[in-house]
């Protein structure tokens, strides 16, 4: 047996994810691979038929942002529960010839007249989160289109039409109801039947699409048209993005969030057509010997991330057993005081002064983590004072975790690493013209002001974008180059995620797809929660006598993500991998 077998074996037994990480190199036209290798191009993505129709481009020479325009508009027919043209995300491009790194912001947006009562009942008392989430009230406006619009613009080769013609063609065709979908939605129909509904009809558009006229979901393997998103694509591929933020789409928009019956919303003609995706440098820091890019706010990916990162780095983890007693518990107490501060201090960073340069100051996470005992941990955890802070009230906004990633490298080997989301599963399940609305505002603290009064950072205000956790991330290496990829749905969670598999990469030196199938977990607050089922519970004894409170909880993250690693002559090879709690796959080439 070779070594690195070997290693798989070692790590596969201490994961608990036996045989499927083991495996021997997957067949290059495995349509199930969670992971792949090759020299020239890669996709991965949380369905089948995205990667399909993202790696068609990628070979027909299209860029890797070409590709990820193509997955997203097949996501949001075949995955509506995570992502969407309705809804938001965030892009790293990588240029390879420059070595610069370009991030895009498409989050949502409030509508302009929306202000901090936003979420507020006629008491004045937080609402139910799903009685804000559900209807027009939540919806923010769509971002992700104008942001892939703009990417295209700047770093696209393939004509604007061709990538959405996969997507129309399987609108029209059908695809089959996959097991996760199906899933979902006998959950969302458990939902709607407590709250008094009993016909499909009563849900708009999306009613009939998913469901049987008893209320159930289709059955899986149904074959599912959707004519009406085929149109839509067909408008935006002819018409231009235009035509979502100005035209008849953007018509419809409007009146399905002012007119809905459970919630009406304030979005309004003008703010779709004000809606501008942003380009510009990314939040860059270091680990150890590697360099790391990120998002900055509105996104607390990059920043927390980088905190964690920061935190630990004063502990030689190299030298410990991959995610055992010693890790996890240092892990936990790094994210906990990472958190805390990202509850606090992080926002939109045009209505509120993030500090953004101290909260990954490195001389300030050396004193966060002489706050760590080696044997115990922290009864409490409060917020620190990172320097360049302003006071503001903590948040304490809900966590639903939904949202879909995917990655592409192309030919040239630039690179993409997207995390796109219609916030919770299925967004605020209003439909039109084929796709769903976000309702991406419940990522605002409901309660805009905290127990002594102060305004809290993240609080709802017109034309304020909602504070994210999406953490689309870029690695390199000591000479510069890339070395990886990486991002996750999963709430608020996927800062761990992502920061998880970044150490089981760098520090343990492991194989893309162990990094992402090592079980998940998550320090915050005054907990650490654990993924069920998988091989963490047998230190749950062990964490507990170290005063660790353990909450158990399904912890289905989505990773996908790519390693690389350079010949003698400085040539790329490619490793992608995808995670095994999902539908996901990797092609490469």
């Amino acid at each position: 047996m070779s070594a690195r077998r070997r290693t798989l074996l070692r790590l596969s037994v201490i994961f608990g994810i036996g045989a499927l990480l083991i495996s021997g190199r997957p067949s290059l036209g495995d349509e199930g691979a969670k992971w792949a290798e090759g020299d020239e191009i890669l996709a991965a993505a949380a369905h089948p038929a995205a990667v399909k129709a993202g790696f068609a481009v990628l070979e027909e020479g299209g860029t890797a942002v070409d590709a990820a325009i193509a997955m997203q508009a097949v996501l949001s027919l075949v995955e509506p529960q995570s992502s969407g043209i309705g809804g938001g995300g965030f892009l790293l491009f990588y240029d390879r010839k420059s070595g610069r790194v370009t991030a895009f912001d498409g989050r949502e947006t409030a509508p302009r007249a929306v202000d901090e009562t936003l979420f507020l009942d006629s008491d004045g008392k937080p609402m139910a989160f799903m009685d804000a989430a559900l209807g027009g009230r939540a919806v923010g406006v769509p971002g992700v289109m104008r942001m892939l619009a703009l990417a295209h613009r700047r770093h696209g080769r393939l004509t604007w039409a061709r990538l959405f013609a996969p997507a129309i063609r399987l609108a029209e065709e059908g695809f089959p109801i996959s097991p996760r979908l199906h899933a979902v939605l006998a959950r969302h129909a458990a939902f709607f039947r407590k709250r008094g509904i009993t016909a499909p009809a009563q849900l708009g558009e999306a009613g009939p699409y998913f469901f049987t006229k008893d209320l159930n979901p289709k059955p899986v393997g149904t074959i599912l048209k959707n004519p009406a998103y085929a149109r839509s694509l067909r408008l935006i591929a002819e018409r231009g993005v235009a035509e979502f933020y100005t035209g008849s789409i953007a018509r419809d928009i409007v009146r399905a969030v002012r007119e809905n019956p459970f919630s009406p919303g304030k979005m309004t003609l003008a703010d779709l057509a004000a809606y501008e995706a942003v380009a510009e440098p990314p939040l860059c820091g270091r680990y150890r010997v590697y360099r790391l890019c990120a998002m900055g706010p509105p996104s607390s990916g990059g920043s927390t991330m980088l905190a964690m990162l920061g935190i630990l780095e004063g502990f030689d983890l190299a030298r410990m057993r991959p995610w055992g007693l010693q890790a996890v518990h240092l892990y936990a107490e790094a994210s906990r005081l990472a958190y805390a501060d990202r509850d606090r201090y992080t926002a939109d960073a045009r209505f509120y002064p993030v500090p953004l340069p101290g909260l990954i100051d490195k001389g300030y996470l050396a004193r966060r983590r002489q706050l760590i005992r080696l044997d115990h941990a922290m009864k409490t955890v409060t917020p620190g004072h990172p320097p360049g802070a302003k006071d503001a009230g903590a948040g304490t906004g809900p966590d639903h975790p939904s949202t879909s990633h995917l990655v592409a490298i192309d030919r040239e080997g630039n690179a993409v690493t997207f995390t796109t989301t219609v916030q919770i599963a299925f967004g605020s399940f209003v439909m039109v013209d084929g796709f769903l609305l976000n309702n991406q505002l419940t990522d605002f603290d409901f309660n805009p002001r905290d127990e002594r009064g102060r305004p809290v950072a993240n609080r709802p205000e017109g034309g304020k974008k909602p504070r994210s956790s999406m953490t689309p991330t870029f690695v390199f290496g000591p000479q510069g180059r890339l070395v990886m990829g990486i991002g996750s749905p999963g709430g608020s969670r996927i800062i761990s995620y992502v920061t998880k598999t970044v150490i089981g990469v760098l520090d343990w030196q492991m194989p893309i797809e162990q990094a992402i199938a090592a079980p998940n977990l998550l320090g915050r607050g005054e907990t650490l929660a654990i993924e069920k089922g998988s091989a963490l519970e047998a230190l749950v004894p062990a964490l507990e006598a170290m005063g660790h409170r353990i909450q158990r909880q399904e912890m289905v993250s989505g990773l996908h993500g790519f390693t690389v690693r350079y010949d003698a002559e400085g040539r790329p090879h490619y490793r992608g991998g995808a995670d095994p709690r999902r539908e996901g796959i990797v092609r490469a080439r």
